[in-house]
């Protein structure tokens, strides 16, 4: 039975499709988490920075993001959108393939992210005057994000369904 799926390409494309949004969706969920938790002690005390804050909480939402739209090509290009997949196992191991990056980095990186962003938080808290500091500290850990999704596109490009 786990020897026929490992060879059903149809399941192997699914299983690249879960693994680009569920591993960035939980990095991107629980970065998000972080930085909201650090933003809403910061808001009981300051409410007039809420939009200041909001943009630090949202950075690790990008990560999920960047998994979604690789599991969307993913579904788009091998038919599943159509109701019309027929996978060969070497299209779905690749499909599996160009998932990895995105869905791994985007795990780690996403949570990474919610911990500089907390950070950025504090500096805000302190100095409201800081906030494209703590920004650029945040956006420097999507870089890695970025280049995995890149990575995920050109793979997912060169692949023959």
């Amino acid at each position: 039975m786990i020897g026929e799926l490992l060879t059903n390409g149809n399941f192997l494309t699914c299983l690249g499709v879960a693994v680009a949004v569920v591993f960035s969706g939980i990095g991107s969920a629980r970065g998000v988490g972080i930085a909201g938790e650090a933003a809403s002690g910061v808001i009981s005390e300051d409410p007039d920075k809420f939009g200041q804050l909001l943009i630090l909480q949202a950075l690790p939402g990008t990560q999920g993001i960047y998994g979604f739209l690789i599991g969307f090509l993913i579904m788009l290009f091998s038919g599943i959108m159509g109701g019309d997949m027929n996978v060969s196992t070497q299209a779905g191991a690749y499909a599996l393939l160009c998932a990895l990056p995105v869905g791994f980095v985007g795990l780690l990186s996403g949570i990474a992210q919610g911990r500089v962003a907390a950070a950025g938080v504090e500096i805000v808290a302190k100095r409201p005057g800081e906030l494209a500091k703590a920004i650029v500290s945040a956006a420097l850990v999507e870089t890695y994000a970025i280049l995995a999704f890149l990575v995920s596109v050109l793979i997912l490009i060169n692949i023959q369904f």
